[in-house]
């Protein structure tokens, strides 16, 4: 793609959030931090960024982060609707995930010793609650909240140091998460499925909330997850072998990422379903095709046309955030902030977020030049309902099985 692409594009996203910006010094600098985040910089704190852009100092971009008048929250609407116009599609995936920022310290907002997904440990670290949107056409952060324990929600002389609002009260991360999807629900992002891990899917409320919103989902369980009584686990295990189909999860670094998958359909429920459900819901196994003893378990609710084939794609889309998570890390410099103080974080993941969805429509655009059409594989109900539920049967694996009786 060419320099003056690539300048046009980016010159178009700075006069959409523009407005946002009402005195000509915030928005001078909030264009150039936004290019330093996207430049070749080693570490891209306030110090490196200020050098990048021939700044004599970093004040002016810690006073962007830290003083200056401007909404994070109204950017990060401006760069939603960006989103949808430029990768929207009627059946957009949001996935809700939640990534540590290791720091040093107990000043900085939110900070505590906590398990971190990312460190895969307890770290020092504060947590971050996102939301990233996905389809075809690629996948971005769309949303975040900044998850604070209880020792700050408690504590208001520490939260009134990191200016932290008064009402801001304690959230768990499901609660943080179901405010980000009402919000997405309420921007121009065409949202009809949701997904998220098991942290968030072995949750009834987060379920609950997503089938009271009309929304499709298939979210992770843990394998001790009970289905109607039983574990998913001992659900699974006594799926016929025939109900194994191997599917796409969808490409990875490597080509596709190929694994076995069983689903099974399960009875309504007549209390929330009514007499003649819209909805289907479903569980869903995943095994390695290596290491058959690796089960990655889920629970879906989908249309009722809904396919095996439908609920991979979205299950699949889970990893989408993932990379997400490491592309504005690595080349947008999410988790590189020195701020402390709460406005300061949303300010910068803000910014960085606006950085990495640039990439991102500037990556789509380059791959549409040469789109193809996308091909599913198809499944069909099986005709032998076991155990209360009714496993999707693979083709092929029913035709051989017919070919030697």
């Amino acid at each position: 793609m060419s320099t003056d692409v690539w300048d046009q594009e980016l010159n178009e996203l700075f006069l959409r959030i523009g407005g946002r910006f009402t005195r000509v010094e915030p928005r001078r600098r909030m264009r150039d931090y936004v290019c330093g985040l996207l430049g070749p910089v080693g570490r891209k704190n306030s110090w490196q960024l200020a050098e990048y852009a021939g700044h004599p100092a970093p004040h002016g971009f810690q006073h962007l982060l830290s003083w200056s008048r401007w909404d994070a929250d109204e950017v990060r609407d401006d760069m939603q609707a960006y989103v949808a116009e430029q990768l929207g599609s009627p059946e957009g995936v949001l996935i809700i995930d939640d990534t540590g920022f290791v720091k040093k310290g107990t000043v900085s907002a939110g900070v505590q010793r906590q398990y971190s997904g990312t460190a895969g440990r307890t770290e020092n670290c504060q947590i971050g609650v996102f939301a990233a949107y996905a389809t075809s056409r690629g996948h971005a952060l769309v949303d975040r909240e900044l998850y604070l324990p209880k020792s700050w929600t408690e504590d208001r002389e520490r939260c009134q140091a990191a200016r932290i609002p008064d009402e801001r009260a304690f959230a768990t991360k499901g609660e943080l998460a179901r405010t980000m999807i009402t919000r997405a629900l309420a921007s121009p992002l065409p949202v009809s499925w949701v997904t998220a891990d098991s942290a968030y899917g072995q949750d009834s409320h987060f379920r609950r909330f997503l089938e009271d919103a009309q929304l499709s989902y298939v979210v992770a369980v843990p394998k001790s997850q009970q289905v109607h009584g039983p574990r998913i686990d001992h659900l699974v295990g006594q799926a016929p072998a025939e109900a194994w189909q191997r599917l796409s999860a969808g490409a990875g670094a490597k080509g596709e990422r190929f694994y076995d998958w069983a689903a099974a359909r399960l009875p309504a429920v007549g209390e929330f379903d009514g007499d003649e459900p819209t909805r289907q819901r479903w569980m869903l196994a995943r095994r390695s095709i290596t290491r058959t003893d690796e089960i990655a378990y889920y629970l879906a609710c989908a249309p009722l046309e809904a396919t095996l084939a439908d609920l991979v794609r979205v299950a699949g889309c889970r990893w989408k955030i993932e990379e997400c998570f490491q592309s504005a890390k690595n080349e947008c410099g999410l988790d590189q902030y020195e701020v402390r103080r709460y406005v300061g974080w949303y300010r910068h993941i803000t910014l960085a977020m606006l950085a990495h969805a640039f990439l991102a429509v500037m990556a789509a655009q380059e791959r549409e030049k040469g789109e193809a059409i996308p091909t599913r594989p198809t499944s069909w109900t099986s005709r032998r309902p076991r155990f209360a539920v009714c496993w999707q049967l693979d083709p092929a694996a029913v035709l051989r099985t017919a070919g030697t009786q």
